[in-house]
């Protein structure tokens, strides 16, 4: 697919989300949309899947019927099937094209689908959504599976006052995400997880402060993904503690050859929807992930884990508990002090530091203010220097890139095993970008000048410098990048003789543009 035809996809599907905005707000239209297209590939994905196995008889899954001999004993044989390969099952009759086909009913003019008679396929579809989950009950996919339609509320007076108003619009969505191929069966191709992720950023950007919970901007992600992948073509496991919509774990997938299993936990539940639908739409088998929902910092379920790459962009300064009881927790115990509760920042990082393996890299999003606050975070930042000697870089990025927020921010990175033991690269990639409307962007040739920089340790003037760590203790362990990259510009020397001849002449000038003036004004018997 061109990239032309892939921009008309993603338009496509934005055009029809939009069908719905009238009635709701950004992410609660988010949800259904993205549901019915998560709905469409789970029914795509099971007709490609049977049709193979009725290949031999001739015969298409959708064409079953109870009135066929064996009908029974085959399906049983494609479910026992669908549910080892794909972790769920879907009946002939309850496919996605199904019921559009049986919500359009008797309209033909698609410029009239509101006015037109349509069949009434809501408690149809509320059922299929349901039996989706039930399908998987007892199956190694359950968890996975469980609650995942649960913020589409079919009976929500937010798609329409009445049943058949609410019946209308959704059979209008259904019928037109029905026109569109995915092209599911070239299996090369993501083009619904390119046009899902699109999607996801379309609502990101209209979601203002919400857009936070769920999603990181692309380049910000890309800068991340290649840092924790430096030097490595497969990894064994990656690890996104706050993983919001999983498009982060994704990214970090495009980097290298093969992940062999994603890790994640995100305490929004209409999030962590979102993050599993997400990863089953980019064809990430369900026996490769394991994304629980629970707070990341209270309650972590991954423990005993340690991971080769992890990657996060938790909410910036949330609160926490910083309950004291956290400092028996193998996490934090060894430092000391906890991250207070007003700033949840070094918390996540301390968990995150926990967790990595001996041979691995994290790299974290997190406001400017981690670098230079005193009190606990100092103490926490000076042990990790200090002590761990874990801290292998600060980047800090341009103001003004996440939704939701202006304020300028950075990424540290950690090893365990440095390369580069008694230094901390620091990068000031903070004037590098390009205004696009009222948000700063990051270009590929930005991108590509930090990750090169990080990875060779590049030391450029104005823009990186390699820092001891002599110096960082001299500095108190205030980490402020302007500290230790000098990015101030000389102004030119002003010749002040020069200035003042200058002057003179202007005013020489003057004076003699005011007699010509003076004439001009005589002769009109005006008074200059």
């Amino acid at each position: 697919m061109s990239e032309d035809q892939k921009k008309i996809l993603e338009q496509q599907l934005w055009n029809i989300a939009n069908t719905l905005r009238g009635k709701m707000n950004a992410d609660e239209f988010r949800d259904y949309i993205l549901g019915f297209i998560f709905y469409k590939y789970l029914s795509e994905k099971m007709e490609i899947f049977a049709n193979e196995i009725l290949k031999q008889d001739k015969i298409k899954f959708k064409e079953m019927s109870p009135k066929m001999a064996d009908f029974e004993e085959s399906i049983e044989v494609i479910r026992e099937e669908a549910l080892q390969k794909l972790g769920y099952f879907l009946k002939p009759e309850e496919l996605f094209s199904e019921l559009a086909r049986r919500g359009k009913g008797n309209n033909e003019d698609e410029t009239a689908f509101e006015e037109a008679k349509t069949n009434f396929i809501l408690g149809d579809l509320q059922k299929v959504l349901t039996n989706i989950q039930l399908s998987t009950m007892g199956t190694e996919s359950e968890e996975d599976f469980d609650n995942l339609f649960e913020d589409m509320d079919l009976n929500s007076t937010k798609l329409g006052k009445s049943a058949e108003a609410r019946n209308a619009i959704i059979s209008k969505v259904l019928n037109h995400l029905d026109k569109i191929d995915f092209k599911l069966e070239h299996t090369e191709l993501d083009v619904l997880g390119d046009a899902y992720e699109y999607l996801i950023g379309q609502f990101a950007s209209g979601a203002g402060k919400k857009a936070g919970e769920f999603y990181t901007p692309q380049e910000v992600s890309k800068i991340l993904a290649k840092i924790v992948t430096t030097g490595k073509h497969k990894l064994k496991s990656v690890y996104d503690p706050t993983c919001g919509s999983g498009s982060l774990l994704l990214r970090v997938a495009r980097e290298v050859k093969d992940v062999a299993m994603f890790y994640g936990q995100e305490m929004n539940r209409t999030t962590y929807n979102l993050a599993r639908m997400n990863m089953i739409l980019h064809g990430v088998h369900y026996r490769q992930f394991d994304i629980k929902s629970e707070d990341t910092l209270e309650y972590p379920q991954h423990v005993g884990h340690q991971f080769e790459a992890i990657v996060a962009n938790p909410p910036f300064s949330a609160q926490w508990s910083a309950n004291p009881l956290h400092l028996s927790d193998d996490r934090f115990s060894q430092y000391g002090k906890l991250a207070p509760g007003s700033k949840a920042d070094f918390a996540f990082v301390q968990h995150m530091v926990h967790h990595l393996s001996d041979n691995g890299i994290m790299a974290i999003v997190l406001p400017h203010g981690v670098l230079f606050r005193g009190a606990a975070e100092q103490h926490i930042r000076k042990h990790l220097i200090e002590k761990n000697n874990y801290l292998d870089a600060v980047i800090g990025l341009p103001a003004n890139i996440f939704y939701g927020t202006s304020i300028p921010t950075c990424i540290l990175v950690f090893k365990k095993c440095k390369e580069s033991p008694n230094d901390v690269l620091f990068i000031d990639a903070s004037k590098e970008f390009e205004k696009v409307k009222t948000q700063n962007m990051l270009r590929d040739e930005h991108i590509d000048k930090v990750v090169d920089t990080y990875r060779n340790r590049t030391v450029i003037e104005k823009y990186s410098y390699s820092a001891s760590l002599k110096e960082i203790e001299e500095n108190d362990y205030n980490l402020n990048i302007s500290r230790y990259v000098e990015t101030f510009e000389a102004e030119e020397e002003v010749d002040i003789h020069a200035v003042m001849a200058e002057i003179k002449e202007l005013e020489i000038k003057r004076a003699e543009l005011d007699k010509e003036i003076d004439v001009y004004f005589k002769e009109l018997g005006l008074v200059f």
